[in-house]
């Protein structure tokens, strides 16, 4: 048997007997808390997640049957500065090319939508890394620190 991913944006087989479906939405607050936390992000709370999510640009969901099971989002201006935000895919569900296929749809959209002057940007963790180069992102290192700051 074999597993089906979906979406507006093409479709890749993989070897276990799920169909997933990639869909262009912003995921719910619950949705949006829950898959962070599961995926290993850190936890946000329920207003600063309702704030977030409304400030998205784009953002696609995953869904096994009708159960999400990894998003992403771009968030930014509109014209000069983008941030992919949100990767995360279930423990579960990794390994069968989900991120890719969230990294594509986002990709997309930024090529047919933004500016090509726009700045996009992203915070990559551990082995992500190797994900993100793949769509030609690449170290900012020495010439430029990424800075963070939490409250």
């Amino acid at each position: 048997m074999l597993a089906r991913l979906v979406s507006l944006y093409g479709s890749v087989t993989c070897e276990e007997p799920v169909t997933y479906l990639l869909r262009a939405e912003t995921p719910s607050v619950e949705v949006y808390r829950h898959l962070r936390v599961a995926a290993g992000l850190s936890p946000k709370s329920v207003d600063a997640a309702v704030n977030g999510l409304a400030g998205s640009w784009h953002a696609v969901v995953v869904y096994d049957d009708d159960h999400p099971v990894g998003m992403g989002r771009i968030i930014g201006d509109g014209g000069t500065a983008f941030q992919i935000v949100d990767m995360c895919v279930l423990p579960e569900h990794q390994g069968l090319g989900l991120g890719k296929r969230i990294m594509d749809a986002l990709m997309q959209r930024l090529v047919d939508r933004a500016p090509r002057t726009a700045y996009v940007s992203l915070i990559a963790d551990g082995k992500a890394r190797y994900l993100y180069a793949q769509y030609g992102f690449a170290e900012t290192a020495p010439e430029s620190v990424g800075m963070a700051r939490q409250l």
